[in-house]
């Protein structure tokens, strides 16, 4: 199984194709509202064109923003599959220079402007998750705590409080679902448990 990988930062890249001039901005999403979002804030409404496309898991959408059909969204689309990315987006901007491109020279410059911006931007592997709720009385918080905070990419929530302790959620990467699972009991007794939500 391939490892996906996303976007650490936003990254902008900018090239004159035949006098027009192509902007490519693009960012990691987790989500779809986020890629519309991001979409809105960088449509830039003076431009001719402003192409688009994401992708997020399984799901993906793409924008030709008045080009010829199959001639913007596809070819952004296509540089960040081609890149073995996932939870990104990318907006290209075209302003017309006055010379037509052509179909194939409108692919080649948005796909190949989406591309050069995903190739210099900073990738971040994606680490597959599953979410879990921690339990634990007062005493046992910052064991546990500074123990599961150094698993490798274990991501913490902070905790509530109730009368009985502390209770918080954590997204515990796959592959050490069984270990975090073993781990809380045994640190604590059996005082402390970790349920998974899934």
């Amino acid at each position: 199984m391939s490892t996906h990988h996303t976007l650490a930062a936003t990254a902008t890249v900018r090239q004159e194709i035949k006098k027009s001039r192509f902007m490519a901005i693009a960012a990691p999403v987790n989500d779809e509202e986020a890629a519309k979002a991001f979409v809105a804030s960088h449509t830039d409404p003076a431009a001719n064109h402003n192409c688009w496309a994401w992708r997020i898991g399984q799901g993906y959408r793409f924008n030709d923003d008045g080009e010829p059909s199959g001639t913007a969204g596809k070819p952004i689309l296509q540089a960040i599959d081609g890149q073995g990315l996932d939870r990104v987006i990318v907006v290209v901007t075209r302003w017309f220079g006055g010379v037509l491109l052509g179909s194939g020279g409108l692919v080649r410059a948005y796909g190949g402007t989406a591309a050069l911006c995903l190739r210099s931007a900073d990738k971040i592997p994606i680490v597959d998750t599953v979410m879990a709720v921690v339990t634990c009385p007062f005493g046992d918080l910052a064991l546990l705590q500074a123990r599961l905070n150094a698993l490798p990419d274990m991501q913490m929530n902070r905790p509530t409080f109730n009368d009985s302790g502390a209770e918080w959620t954590v997204a515990v990467p796959r592959g050490q679902a069984d270990e975090a699972a073993r781990l809380v009991p045994n640190l604590t007794g059996g005082r402390a448990a970790l349920r998974f939500e899934e």
